[in-house]
């Protein structure tokens, strides 16, 4: 009704981030990723509230042209239509024994004999995981006495990620969705670059060059930011070029080709998720220092893993501006925390609860000094109340921020551009490698 709840039509879908912490976790535990799609799945939602439709042309009964249709289920192009299918699916998973994590409302989990079975929900797509074939196999046939599936097997393609399951080892890539890039832009012959980002180039809003076309700059640099799916080597030189989709120039638009004719060269790149003996959730924490020339703020950057290639990461340009290096760092260490706080909440619900505390690495031991103790007092008296929490999750040993060298820093290329050598030398860190490439995690 107009007024009262004619906007409320979110419906959840599952975050990427989930997507790829459940394939790496799928591939440590050797469990097989199964896909399920359901037919016309916005008929099958139930509406709560009284709504009329108009008889459609060519239906018009004879006679009764003045009545209307009262419906009973949901249309397509019904504004309730996506919300009225996520009630259905969620109370039917719920009835079949499931329970929903309260930190992913599109994540479900069912333990039974100590066998695990996951669903994870994005729209009318099901990913189904577990420690048992024959719980997938019965969840299936559960699903198809209910709703009209289509079951595709094991997961090969998802939201344009191509997904290789081998035994404990799951490759994920964009190599298609690539290959259009290059072909929507006409950049399939271009000379390959070694690196996305000139290390010495700074971008600014008034850089003096002409004006490049806006529409052409933003649907390069919306293509890219879909790709980051899978490409964390990209992230950080997107992320900088998409502060300029307003106020496009040439340099930004060739430096936005310069990422594309990166992506040439690393056409069959992506994460190779696998099993590894030391499997426990760890990340890294990186800031530059006013990095940008236009309000001088820094760039935030974390990512996450567990062991293998990382599954989690951000590059993104902080809220306040930074008065020294140690407070752009403990603020990117405020983001890195929430997001394993989070972390470590989904790996509880899948009955991975993390008993010891989540390192992040940090390279700055300033900020490290202030996260746990109340020291540089005449340095951090300005600092935001609510970053103050990272003293709390210290001492109650969910978190513990440890040092490490700069040269070991993997988030240090989400934050800033990087020569050749040590771009490639971080890459193969964060688990970004070739379809081809034979190299054990």
């Amino acid at each position: 009704m107009f007024g009262v709840d004619f906007s409320e039509t979110f419906a959840p879908v599952a975050r990427l981030d989930t997507i790829r912490m459940l394939l790496a976790l799928a591939a440590q535990k050797g469990w097989n990723i199964h896909q399920m799609d359901v037919k016309s799945a916005f008929l099958n939602g139930y509406l709560e509230e009284e709504i009329f439709v108009e008889q459609p042309e060519g239906f018009i009964v004879k006679g009764m042209e003045e009545k209307v249709y009262l419906l009973k289920k949901a249309l397509y192009g019904l504004k309730q239509a996506p919300r009225a299918w996520y009630s259905r699916i969620d109370s039917h998973l719920l009835g079949l024994g499931f329970t929903k994590s309260l930190s992913e409302f599109t994540l479900y989990f069912r333990k039974v004999c100590d066998e695990t079975l996951v669903v994870s929900l994005y729209v009318d797509d099901l990913l189904v995981t577990g420690s048992s074939m024959k719980q997938i196999d019965n969840f299936k046939k559960e699903m198809k006495d209910v709703f009209e599936m289509t079951d595709l097997g094991r997961m090969t393609f998802f939201l344009g990620m191509e997904v290789q399951q081998k035994q404990n080892e799951i490759f994920i890539c964009q190599q298609k969705y690539a290959k259009e890039i290059l072909k929507k832009f006409k950049m399939e012959e271009c000379n390959p670059s070694a690196t996305p980002m000139n290390q010495n180039e700074k971008f600014c809003k008034k850089d003096g060059a002409a004006k490049a076309d806006e529409r052409l700059y933003r649907t390069i640099i919306g293509c890219l930011m879909y790709l980051t799916a899978t490409r964390p080597d990209i992230m950080n030189a997107v992320s900088l070029l998409s502060r300029y989709m307003h106020c496009a120039s040439e340099i930004h638009f060739q430096a936005a080709k310069r990422i594309v004719r990166y992506v040439k060269g690393t056409i069959d790149y992506g994460l190779r998720f696998c099993q590894v003996k030391n499997f426990t959730l760890h990340g890294y924490s990186d800031s530059d220092w006013a990095g940008c020339v236009d309000d001088m703020r820094s760039t935030s950057g974390y990512c996450f893993s567990f062991g293998s290639a990382i599954f989690s990461w951000c590059s993104k340009k902080q809220e306040v501006i930074a008065q020294s290096t140690a407070e752009a760092e403990y603020v990117a260490a405020a983001a890195a925390v929430n997001q394993a706080l989070w972390i470590r909440k989904l790996m509880a619900d899948l009955f991975m609860e993390q008993k010891e505390s989540t390192q992040i690495l940090i390279d700055n031991q300033a900020a490290i000094s202030i996260a746990n103790n109340p020291v540089f007092h005449g340095k951090t008296k300005h600092f935001k109340l609510k970053l103050y929490f990272l003293r709390e999750v210290q001492k109650e040993g969910e978190i513990q921020l440890v040092y490490c060298k700069t040269e070991s820093q993997n988030a240090d290329i989400l934050t800033k551009p990087l020569p050749k050598a040590r771009y490639e030398f971080l890459r193969q860190r964060l688990g970004v490698c070739s379809s081809k490439d034979k190299e054990e995690c």
